[in-house]
C-alpha cells in the first residue's frame, strides 16, 4: 500500500509527508500511553451501560411532553455511573456547551449570590451570561455577581488571591478545565483535586462546578471523582463521540441536577419532561464511541505539536507533555499564519473542504473569529476543526478528529497550506531526523 501516493493525490507534497512521518515516529510511545487510557475509559462506559441494563427499548423515540421516556432516563443513569455522581441531566434540549453552563449556573445560584472563578476569566461566550459584558438576561440582571482571580504567571494557583476572593456571598465556584482562548494551561485532574481541597478548607459548603468541555475521557478520572459537585459539557464535543447531533449534560449531586432541571424545563416539572425526538440511539452510540474518538483527537493534537514545535513555533502543550484535553494551541504572532493554517485544515474536511474560511464577527465573541469546521454536525468541535480569535498573540486552537488518520491529514494539510502560501520556508522541512 503506497500511502505517500494517496496523500499526493490529495495535495500533500513529498517533503510534507516525510516531515510529518518522522515526527509521528518520534511520538509513537505517547500514542501507546493514550491507548491504555482509551481502553480503560471504553470499559468504564461499557460497564455503565451494562449495569444500567441498556436495552433495545431504550433506543425508541418519544415526542410531545416526553413522559416515561425510558431511554432518556436510562441514559442519564448511564452518565451518572460514568461520572460517579448521584444524578445527571442529558438532554437534546440543551443547545450547546454555553447553554449547559448557563442552565447549571442559573439553577444553582440565587439573587445576592456571587460566582467566583479561581482560574481566571471564563471562556468568551460565558462573559455575557455572567454580565461581565452587558447582555439582556444575564445573571447580573438577576442580582448574581461574579468575581475572579488569575493564576500566577508560572501557571500555579494563587492561593492567597483565592482566599481573598471567597467571601460570605460566594455560593458557587466555577472552574474551567480547558484553557479556552486564554494562554494558561489546561487543568489536570490532580490540579483540580488540589484546588477543590483548598476551596473546601475555606468554605466547605460552597458548590463547585467544573466546566468539563474538551476534557472528558482524556484521563481515567473525571472532576466529580475528586470532589466537584457537578461537571458540565457539550455533546458535540468529547462525550457525543461525533455522533450525537446536539445536546449537553450536567452530572452531579441530586440537588445540583434538580436545580438545573428546574431551569431547563420549569419548577415542578424538573426531569419528567423532555422528549428524546429520536436522538436516544445517537446519544447512546456517541457516548459508546466517545473514548475512542477522544483518543484519536488527542493523538492528532500530539502530532500537531510535534510538527510545529520542530518548526520553531510555540505549542501548548508540547508533544511530550502530559495532556488534559484534546486542544492544541499554536501561537504564530501573525494573523496571516492563523488564517492560512485554518484554511489548510478546512481543505482536509470531509464536508465543505472547498470552502475558504474568513474571519467574521461571531455571537458571544468580542473579536472576529476564523474557524475551519467542515463537519457532519454543525459546529461539532470533536470533529476536525481549528479556530482562533484575530487578536494578539494570534494563537490558533486545533482540536478533534473522529479518526486519527483524519486528524493526521488535518495536520499535514495545514502545513501544506502554509508552504503553498509562502509563509514558511520549505528548507525548514528538509534534512530533519
Amino acid at each position: 500500500m503506497d500511502l505517500e501516493n494517496i496523500y499526493a493525490s490529495m495535495g500533500i507534497s513529498g517533503e510534507v509527508y516525510e516531515f510529518c512521518k518522522k515526527r509521528e515516529a518520534h511520538v509513537s510511545e505517547r500514542f501507546r500511553e493514550i491507548d491504555e487510557i482509551f481502553e480503560y475509559n471504553q470499559l468504564k462506559v461499557l460497564s455503565a451501560m451494562q449495569q444500567s441494563r441498556v436495552s433495545e427499548a431504550c433506543l425508541v423515540e418519544t415526542t410531545g411532553y416526553g413522559y416515561n421516556d425510558m431511554g432518556r432516563d436510562r441514559l442519564e443513569e448511564v452518565y451518572a455511573r460514568v461520572f460517579h455522581t448521584e444524578d445527571a441531566l442529558v438532554r437534546s434540549q440543551i443547545v450547546c456547551g454555553t447553554h449547559a453552563l448557563t442552565v447549571a449556573l442559573f439553577g444553582n445560584t440565587r439573587p445576592g449570590d456571587e460566582i467566583f472563578s479561581p482560574v481566571g476569566m471564563p471562556y468568551d461566550t460565558l462573559l455575557e451570561v455572567l454580565g461581565v459584558r452587558e447582555a439582556q438576561g444575564s445573571l447580573k440582571e438577576y442580582g448574581v455577581s461574579f468575581s475572579y482571580c488569575d493564576m500566577k504567571p508560572d501557571g500555579s494557583f494563587d492561593y492567597e488571591a483565592i482566599r481573598r476572593g471567597i467571601n460570605e456571598r460566594t455560593s458557587l465556584v466555577e472552574i474551567q478545565r480547558s484553557r479556552g482562548y486564554s494562554q494558561r494551561h489546561t487543568l489536570s485532574i490532580a490540579e483540580i483535586r488540589e484546588l477543590i481541597g483548598f476551596i473546601r478548607s475555606i468554605k466547605p459548603e460552597v458548590t463547585i462546578m467544573v466546566d468539563n468541555c474538551y476534557g472528558e475521557f482524556i484521563e481515567e478520572l473525571e472532576p466529580t471523582d475528586v470532589g466537584a459537585d457537578m461537571v458540565v459539557g457539550s455533546l458535540i464535543k468529547n462525550p457525543g463521540g461525533g455522533i450525537a447531533p446536539v445536546g449537553g449534560y450536567i452530572a452531579g449531586t441530586e440537588k445540583c441536577v434538580k436545580n438545573a432541571a428546574a431551569r431547563l424545563t420549569a419548577p415542578g416539572l424538573y426531569k419528567e419532561l423532555g422528549p428524546s425526538l429520536g436522538n436516544n440511539r445517537l446519544l447512546y452510540q456517541g457516548l459508546f464511541m466517545a473514548p475512542s474518538v477522544a483518543a484519536s483527537a488527542e493523538k492528532g493534537a500530539i502530532l500537531l505539536a510535534a510538527v510545529y514545535k520542530e518548526l520553531g513555533f510555540e505549542c501548548a502543550p508540547g508533544p511530550f507533555e502530559k495532556r488534559d484535553d484534546i486542544i492544541e494551541a499554536v501561537t504564530f504572532h501573525d494573523p496571516k499564519l492563523v488564517m492560512s493554517f485554518c484554511r489548510g485544515v478546512q481543505r482536509a474536511a470531509s464536508v465543505d473542504s472547498f470552502i475558504r474560511p474568513e474571519p467574521t464577527p461571531t455571537p458571544g465573541y468580542e473579536h472576529e473569529i476564523i474557524m475551519a469546521a467542515g463537519c457532519f454536525i454543525s459546529g461539532s468541535s470533536i470533529e476536525l476543526s481549528a479556530d482562533g480569535p484575530l487578536r494578539e498573540p494570534y494563537t490558533v486552537y486545533f482540536q478533534g478528529g473522529l479518526t486519527y488518520p483524519h486528524a493526521k491529514l488535518g495536520v499535514m494539510m495545514s502545513l501544506q497550506q502554509l508552504l503553498d502560501d509562502g509563509l514558511i520556508d520549505r528548507s525548514l522541512l528538509l534534512n530533519r531526523d
